[in-house]
């Protein structure tokens, strides 16, 4: 009887941990999570702007001009477009920046959802990362919305079928 129990309470835990994942993954469909997807992999170049190779602001600059939004080529810079979200308020599509310096800003992602953010870091190129991994997390500095609403719908909904 015990072992039902237990079988039938794993079965259960399995099928909860499937539907929240597949729920959490919906905005994988995204124009935005759909270009992203296409770069993973693209290699890290030091002041690199394009599908050859970026460093973290030319890929966020990249992405945003995908759909008519101009970011600089800067992560200081691009820090001071937008307006300021607490980390608790951060939506698909926010930037956010952390000091991997030593020295203010130096790296710039875009975040996408469940606690992950896009980048290119210079070991890996374009990646996908955890805002809670220890590296980003003793580094987080600041977020910031540069999307107005019309713009973040176009980016973040799935296309109509």
């Amino acid at each position: 009887m015990f072992s039902f129990f237990k079988k039938s309470v794993v079965a259960l835990v399995a099928a909860v941990m499937l539907l929240s994942f597949s729920a959490g993954t919906a905005s994988a469909a995204s124009p935005m999570n759909e270009q992203i997807d296409a770069l993973i992999g693209t290699p890290y170049k030091a002041g690199g702007t394009s599908d050859k190779g970026f460093d973290c602001s030319g890929f966020t600059q990249y992405l945003f001009a995908q759909f008519n939004l101009e970011l600089p080529h800067n992560s200081a810079a691009q820090a001071k477009e937008g307006y300021w979200i607490p980390q608790s308020d951060l939506r698909p599509g926010d930037l956010v920046f952390f000091n991997t310096s030593g020295k203010g800003i130096s790296h710039v992602g875009v975040y996408i959802g469940d606690r992950m953010f896009a980048h290119s870091a210079s070991d890996e190129g374009v990646t996908k990362s955890s805002l809670d991994e220890s590296y980003y997390k003793k580094r987080y500095v600041s977020a910031r919305r540069v999307l107005w609403e019309e713009i973040y719908t176009q980016m973040t909904s799935e296309p109509a079928e």
